[in-house]
């Protein structure tokens, strides 16, 4: 019996010798051993809940065996020494069933309170931006001088419409789309997340978000505050075909200053856009009705 307890004690302290050795190692740039750092408002309240949870759990499990260790040695078999029967302590038994009952309705409800501050609106002055997915790529659309994104209709995606954009909307004459997702940093973000075809899913390990993409329906609780510059990726979760591997798409955030001057940059780029469109419109207008349907332009040489 003597053997058997010393091995155990031989493999155990081997064990925590080498974990030992692995936690004084050189720290990974990329944090291969921990999530990655946390880069919103609600992911550091996130990891809040789910340290505490760790290290809670660690501490549990060191008490718990280390107690089942002292007692598997102090009362071992001995010569000499006869067992008995023991019918436990009630005192003892609700306390340690009280106790983790207590834990248990506190995690409940803080997660759920939460949980709710991740779902509740939007703060006012969140920076707003329609994210669309298809097989397999993000498209972004941000609101143009008017401040305001054009309306949405989740029947209306085509290949000439791939934002679903309501025809008699002005409002959405001025916006503007992106293959990143721009943002500041200090400021919400309200994501609004659609799909063109299959189920997608909107997953930036950093902000700790997760939220699956569904097609003909509007998903408009994402919001998150970014609380560190830095360039990110957004990458879809949801096994959606033989392409999902790369489908990816760049975050930047960026300051605020920045942002407004990549903004304003988007912004007259689609206003020239718009008014050589008009231009063009109005050419094929002047060429019509100067040239009605049927009455093709004819020189003098063609009289002859």
């Amino acid at each position: 019996m003597r053997s058997v307890l010393a091995k155990l004690l031989f493999c155990t302290a081997l064990v925590l010798l080498a974990g030992s050795f692995d936690a004084l190692a050189e720290v990974r740039e990329r944090n291969l051993y921990w999530a990655p750092e946390a880069a919103t408002v609600g992911a550091k309240k996130i990891d809040t809940l789910l340290n505490f949870i760790f290290y809670l759990t660690a501490a549990v499990f060191v008490l718990t065996q280390s107690v089942y260790i002292y007692y598997l040695v102090k009362y071992r078999k001995r010569p000499g020494s006869k067992a008995y029967y023991s019918h436990g302590n009630n005192k003892l038994e609700i306390i340690w069933t009280a106790i983790p009952t207590a834990i248990f309705l506190g995690l409940v409800i803080y997660s759920n309170r939460l949980w709710s501050e991740l779902h509740s609106p939007p703060p006012e002055g969140s920076v707003k931006v329609d994210v669309v997915s298809y097989q397999f790529g993000w498209d972004m659309r941000y609101a143009g001088a008017d401040g305001q994104l054009g309306k949405v209709d989740v029947r209306s995606y085509s290949v000439d419409n791939k934002f679903g954009l309501v025809p008699d909307d002005a409002a959405g004459d001025d916006d503007f789309s992106s293959t990143e997702l721009v943002i500041p940093v200090n400021k919400p973000v309200h994501i609004y997340l659609h799909s063109r075809d299959v189920i997608h899913s909107f997953y930036v390990p950093q902000f700790r978000l997760y939220q699956a993409a569904v097609p003909g329906r509007t998903i408009a609780w994402v919001w998150f505050e970014p609380t560190r510059t830095g360039n990110f990726e957004l990458a879809c979760s949801q096994i959606c075909g033989s392409g999902h591997y790369n489908m990816k798409a760049p975050i930047r955030v960026v300051s605020q200053e920045e942002f407004e001057k990549w903004q304003a940059g988007k912004i007259n780029a689609k206003a020239e856009e718009a008014k050589a469109a008009a231009a063009a419109r109005t050419l094929r207008t002047s060429t019509a009705s100067t040239h009605p349907a049927g009455d093709a332009p004819r020189n003098e040489e063609s009289k002859l």
